[in-house]
């Protein structure tokens, strides 16, 4: 059940969200009007390049889509199951990220477009961080399969059945940290341009120094309590 889910969940996946809504803006506004943060329309373009045969395009998407793979592969490694666990080496993956984003954001103010493909790879990270836990499918970096097992919530709902209002919660909280985050990645670009992945990346900075502490804390109160 969603109430097995620890307490920091919903901050933690609100959050994320806002960073990938944020990136996702960035990349629909400057990475030649192509999104990074989910593979679907990546993938579509792919499709519709065979066509063309344009082999720099088809190469430029193909690079995409095998960063984000990469990315989660990393996240899968250290991470080491797909459960929700407080200890685990979340604090080193959203460092890695930030690392990523900082670094896409540097060769993208060269002109390199293989900042796309760090940006890419900090996506497929973060969506890799959290999976599957207690019935809950979490995933930050897109908002479609989120929309979909809300409106599947909803529709049991109305055809009687008791309503998880913490799940609906956890996919509410989603889904507006995706849209708040395409609202700043927006705003940050007209101001800084590729500069704006700077924040997105700082944010992660954050986020894992605060997981780093919180866990530290936890643990050392089960000590005492022992």
């Amino acid at each position: 059940m969603i109430s097995q889910l620890p307490k920091w969940v919903e901050l933690g996946a609100f959050c994320l969200a806002l960073i990938a809504g944020c990136i996702n803006a960035i990349g629909l506004l400057g990475f030649e009007h192509q999104s990074v943060s989910h593979l679907s329309g990546t993938a579509t373009l792919l499709g519709t390049e065979f066509i063309n045969l344009s082999f720099q395009k088809i190469f430029h998407l193909v690079g995409i889509l095998l960063s984000f793979i990469a990315g989660a592969c990393i996240a899968g490694f250290l991470l080491h199951g797909s459960t929700l666990k407080l200890g685990r080496h979340y604090d080193t993956v959203l460092f890695i990220e930030c690392i990523f984003l900082c670094a896409a954001s540097s060769l993208l103010i060269s002109g390199s477009f293989y900042g796309h493909f760090l940006a890419s790879a900090a996506c497929g990270l973060q969506n890799a961080l959290a999976t599957t836990y207690s019935g809950a499918i979490i995933r930050t970096t897109h908002v479609t399969g989120i929309f979909t097992d809300l409106g599947i919530m909803l529709g049991s709902f109305f055809k009687g059945q008791s309503l998880d209002k913490r799940k609906a919660k956890l996919f509410l909280l989603i889904i507006f940290g995706f849209i708040l985050g395409g609202t700043s990645g927006a705003l940050l670009y007209t101001k800084l341009s590729f500069r704006a992945l700077f924040i997105p990346g700082a944010i992660c900075l954050l986020m894992a120094m605060t997981y780093r502490v919180y866990a530290r804390n936890q643990s050392d109160s089960v000590g005492l309590k022992q």
